[in-house]
């Protein structure tokens, strides 16, 4: 038996070496807090037009007038606020070629690639009274919007209630005769709807909310809607949201044993064959018109609903007004590149517009859409509702110079809020976080899609989807806030100078390595932390790390030549792209020494064991374009295969990133490696599941390497 050999003086001096250096550059500022220091980006005069020309107080106007409507989609009143938007820009001289309206069929049986479209639908009036034993109205329709759940059909029905708890689980109806009557419930309305009127025959379902923001604001209504299935259309009843005050009234005359009774009607078409409206408005590139940056707001939601989604619909008016109105004057060129603003109806239209301009895609794909920018809750009064502006970066399955970008023109916008004009000052208060989803920019980041999306939005907001989220609690200063970041990263990327463009190109390279370093922490950690018996193991995986990190940064880099491809830029890129390269290399030496300073003995070589073996052969393509919906694949699984969505360890994968990186050239096992290195160690039999599951449901095609 050979003794492992002890690390030599040498070693261990380029492992303490290794170790300062990284703990120095750790030292430097983190993610998403660009340094900005002498760089003026965008142009200081630029920033002054757009701040003396943009108009939050203009903005909330729009925000008044959207919230009026009860913006369903697939509903008349959504067409009428399109049409608002569209008679809008026609009066700030944004003609036919400059600004229309698309529409897509929307019955709930066509799908636009994996999503469904919403049914129609169309009601005129909704009352819910109590009959027994308090005679008293309890919500109506159109008073109140929210108070009918969304997707309704018409129907007139008087019953006894029954409480059903949560109402969204099989259990909650044991021992409990629901058929005929209403249940009220405290789970959303549609999947209330789906077992207690679907599988369990009652006639109606009343919904409200009872969490704590509930409790403090006992006369609040959250927002349901049914969201039927094609199969359940047919089927569906009708249903009420009530407020907490009023459904925990009902609740304790039931718990004391007293007959509860109430008549509920709804009249109207109901569910129907409707449309999705989409405006588009666009402002022209004269040099690469074919380029274009795109920004997104949902135009979608229940009368009232302000700060979701009108104050992102009203920025972008806003917004197109100011492009055009400072373009005609001459104050600003004509961009080099075209700004397309859309209007959507949240996912569901986004997916049709993609669907039917199959054109619109990242660089990396082929095509021409450089960045979108997505608004959505950008008005959040700070203070009345303890809220922040979050600045939301893209998935690490792509990258682009507009995340630095944007982070910077955050900063230089908090440097000077306070030459915003308004006679009541507030604290700018925004961070730059992480990459979530929740809204259209979910979309462009797809891997089938290929373009890096951020939104602007904000949050904790405790009005979110329910009647408190009124035009009183919008801000005309946070409007104008998040109109000028906005409105500065397009035009700086739409108008980017060669002297410009060096000095993004530096920005992007030093918060690269500052990017690099903190993945080379987290590698780092994981050999550290390892326990001995899995160590070998973890280096692997932390050597994966590092490797998809430097491919990551090296795509942010290299996506400055989209906006400019000048030779001094192309040259500063290469070079920058020599550094990284070497620090990479340096973060695996790193590694290397930590792993021999622990093991005592050299890594051994990564072999594939059989699975891996198997894996690696087998490469899925995607068969359809833009993120997976809701329920994909699960709901075209049988009963057996389809319980294991509802365990831990489909529940911890990321399947937003994993879909990403079906690309139609990695493997099964490639996907696996950079899913942990993006996240954490993932089992290759969880990844390969999830995918044979993909293919079950048609999304994917395997195909099989000799």
């Amino acid at each position: 038996m050979t003794l492992p050999k002890r690390p030599t003086l040498a070693a261990s001096l380029n492992l303490y070496l290794a170790v300062t250096l990284l703990v120095q550059l750790m030292s430097s500022p983190a993610y998403g807090q660009a340094n900005h220091s002498g760089v003026n980006l965008p142009d200081d005069k630029v920033l002054e037009l757009f701040r003396d020309e943009l108009s939050g107080a203009l903005a909330k106007d729009h925000v008044i007038e959207i919230s009026r409507h009860h913006r369903i989609q697939g509903s008349q009143y959504y067409s009428v606020a399109a049409s608002y938007v569209l008679e809008t820009l026609r009066s700030f001289g944004l003609g036919e070629n400059q600004a229309w309206i698309e529409s897509f069929p929307s019955d709930g049986k066509i799908s636009y690639q994996t999503w469904q479209s919403p049914s129609g639908w169309n009601i005129d009036s909704g009352e819910l009274h109590m009959v027994e034993p308090n005679p008293q109205l309890l919500v109506r329709y159109p008073e109140i919007g929210m108070s009918v759940i969304t997707y309704s059909n018409p129907g007139h029905v008087q019953a006894e209630v029954v409480d059903v708890g949560s109402g969204t689980s099989d259990s909650d109806y044991d021992g409990k005769d629901v058929r005929g009557k209403f249940v009220l419930a405290t789970g959303y309305g549609g999947d209330v709807h789906r077992l207690a009127v679907l599988k369990y025959g009652a006639a109606a379902v009343i919904c409200f909310l009872d969490g704590p923001l509930a409790v403090e604001n006992p006369d609040m209504i959250g927002y349901t809607g049914m969201w039927p299935r094609s199969d359940e259309i047919p089927r569906v009843t009708f249903g009420f949201n009530i407020s907490n005050r009023q459904g925990r009234t009902i609740k304790e005359l039931l718990s004391n044993g007293q007959k509860v009774v109430l008549e509920g009607k709804v009249t109207g078409r109901g569910l129907e064959p409707g449309q999705m409206d989409v405006v588009v408005a666009i402002i022209p590139g004269n040099e690469e018109p074919e380029k274009e940056l795109i920004y997104t707001a949902h135009l979608d939601h229940p009368k009232a609903s302000a700060n979701d989604n009108a104050s992102g619909s009203a920025a972008l008016i806003d917004m197109a007004r100011t492009f055009n109105t400072l373009t005609k004057l001459g104050k600003l060129p004509n961009p080099k590149k075209t700004i397309r603003f859309l209007w959507v109806p949240e996912f569901f239209g986004t997916m049709a517009y993609l669907d039917a301009h199959p054109e619109l895609r990242g660089p990396t794909l082929g095509g021409h859409v450089l960045a979108n920018l997505n608004l959505d809750m950008v008005g959040e009064n700070l203070e009345l509702l303890h809220s922040r502006m979050n600045i939301t970066w893209t998935p690490n399955t792509i990258s682009s110079a507009l995340t630095d970008l944007t982070a910077l023109v955050a900063a230089r916008v908090d440097d000077h809020e306070t030459s915003i004009a308004s006679s009541r000052r507030s604290n700018f208060n925004y961070r730059v976080v992480p990459f979530s989803g929740g809204s259209d920019h979910v979309v462009f980041n797809d891997g089938s899609v290929g373009v890096p999306a951020m939104m602007i939005s904000h949050y904790p907001d405790y009005t979110h989807h329910t009647t408190e989220d009124t035009p009183d609690k919008v801000d005309p200063i946070e409007l104008e806030r998040s109109e000028l970041i906005a409105s500065a990263v397009f035009w700086t990327l739409a108008t980017l100078s060669p002297e410009q463009s060096v000095d993004l190109a530096n920005l992007v390279a030093a918060n690269a390595q500052q990017r690099l370093i903190r993945d080379s922490q987290r590698a780092a950690s994981w050999i550290l932390d390892s326990p001995i018996e899995v160590l070998e193991v973890n280096y692997h995986e932390a050597r994966r790390v590092i490797d998809f990190a430097l491919e990551r940064e090296n795509q942010s880099l290299q996506s400055l030549l989209h906006f400019s491809s000048d030779e001094q830029t192309f040259n500063l890129i290469e070079t920058w792209g020599l550094s990284l390269i070497g620090q990479a290399e340096l973060q695996r030496r790193t590694l290397h020494a930590i792993f021999y300073q622990r093991a005592g003995h050299l890594p051994v070589p990564n072999i594939l064991s059989g699975p891996e073996r198997r894996a690696s052969k087998i490469i899925p393509t995607r068969l359809t374009r833009g993120p997976l919906a809701p329920g994909v694949p699960e709901f075209s699984l049988g009963e057996v295969r389809k319980l294991w969505y509802l365990e831990e360890e489909s529940k911890s994968l990321d399947r937003y990133l994993l879909v990403n990186l079906i690309d139609g050239n990695r493997s099964i096992l490639d996907i696996r490696n950079d899913l942990s290195a993006m996240t954490k160690p993932t089992p290759l039999q969880t990844v390969e599941r999830f995918i044979r599951d993909l293919e079950s449901a048609s999304v994917v095609e395997l195909r099989s390497l000799p």
